[in-house]
């Protein structure tokens, strides 16, 4: 069967059973104290900062910076992540090829040795960005000369800065951040400026212990919180997320973001071809999304790039074996999913964002779009 038919609506037929009622009641384990998931361990050639019972390391990484511009990334914004390497360790996730990057420039460097280096890549290449996490150190006064960089790329007063968007790459709300606060820190640094045009994109509830932090940027600055959510599907979410957040918990964290007036919503990337872009699943979640009280919707298709193919496509031969060979001919040729495909996901997503009373957007295209009238930019530095 050629590709272009393959993809054509109807999508995928669904691999994965219809969502149960039962979905968003699923309980929820108890939280583990910070004190029960920590041990300290001596510094070895990257200082070593904490490890997890289960042996994930959290490694000390100097950052000279923290922004990265688009012209760095190729992207239309300005980047901020505070940590190298995510334990939530989802298996489609694309910023693999970050943590890789990191760690052969330090092996270069001279700071891992050939058997650090092995440690630190794993045996498959990618196991050590949900084990060897790094935590950014030095990121207040990084952050200081990012800001004056950033400011002055604008160019002429009138002009307003690309967007600033944090957890581009891994999430700044992951478990360590409860530990470390490298967020927290970032985000009361930030809300000193005005005019900013912010985004954060995470999975994990902790983003509501920020409420207070976010409304205070929030009333200067364009702010869009961002929770990211594939599925409803507890059973579906535990095959391809390892360890993240359950949907009832995230869906919780966004209520309590929108009560208090923060400007959030869900972003569903990526959409799954043939598991959760199928009718159920997506007005399963847009109805969540609704009772969440979310401000918006935004959604976009699975990028297959080479550094996620060697993690995601075992899990699918493993729990969704006839999706497999299928996904490798749709997505032989690129990495993004096909034109046909992409267009008509964007069509469906606009119908459900109609239906259920959000603002239709075009995919992920538009999700920073400045609401604010621009300003005459001051800093306080």
């Amino acid at each position: 069967m050629r590709v272009q038919q393959l993809l054509e609506l109807p999508f995928f037929q669904s691999a994965s059973p219809p969502v149960p009622q039962s979905a968003l009641s699923q309980s929820v384990s108890p939280p583990v104290p910070p004190s029960a998931l920590f041990q300290p361990v001596r510094q070895s050639a990257l200082p070593v900062l904490d490890q997890r019972l289960r042996g994930t390391k959290f490694v000390s990484l100097a950052a000279k910076s923290l922004l990265n511009s688009p012209q760095q990334t190729g992207v239309d914004f300005w980047s901020l992540n505070p940590y190298v390497g995510c334990e939530f360790g989802c298996t489609y996730c694309y910023a693999r090829y970050a943590h890789r990057y990191v760690v052969e420039r330090a092996h270069d460097a001279g700071k891992l040795s050939d058997d650090e280096f092995r440690e630190f890549r794993g045996p498959q290449g990618w196991e050590a960005f949900e084990r060897r996490i790094f935590v950014k150190e030095q990121i207040l006064t990084a952050l200081e000369s990012d800001l004056r960089r950033y400011f002055r790329s604008a160019g002429p007063p009138d002009r307003q800065p690309a967007p600033i968007v944090i957890g581009t790459a891994t999430d700044p709300y992951q478990p360590a951040e409860r530990h470390f606060r490298l967020t927290r820190r970032i985000l009361e640094r930030l809300a000193r400026c005005e005019g900013l045009n912010l985004g954060i994109i995470t999975k994990s509830p902790l983003v509501a212990r920020d409420r207070d932090v976010l409304l205070d940027i929030q009333t200067r600055n364009d702010l869009e919180v961002y929770v990211s959510l594939i599925t409803v599907d507890v059973p579906l979410i535990r095959k391809v997320e390892a360890r993240s957040p359950m949907p009832a918990v995230r869906l919780r964290a966004l209520k309590r973001l929108t009560d208090a007036g923060i400007n959030a919503g869900l972003i569903v990337a990526p959409v799954l071809p043939g598991l959760t872009d199928d009718l159920p699943h997506l007005e399963a979640l847009f109805r969540a999304a609704c009772d969440a009280g979310a401000r918006f919707v935004h959604a976009g298709p699975l990028r297959l790039y080479p550094a996620v193919r060697d993690r995601f496509l075992p899990v699918l031969e493993q729990h969704f074996p006839d999706l497999a060979e299928r996904y490798r001919r749709a997505y032989a040729r690129q990495s993004g999913a096909p034109r046909e495909y992409a267009e008509a996901l964007t069509r469906r997503i606009n119908r459900l964002q109609r239906t259920f009373g959000f603002p239709a957007n075009d995919g992920m295209q538009d999700r920073y779009a400045r609401r604010r009238p621009p300003i005459q930019r001051e800093l306080e530095l």
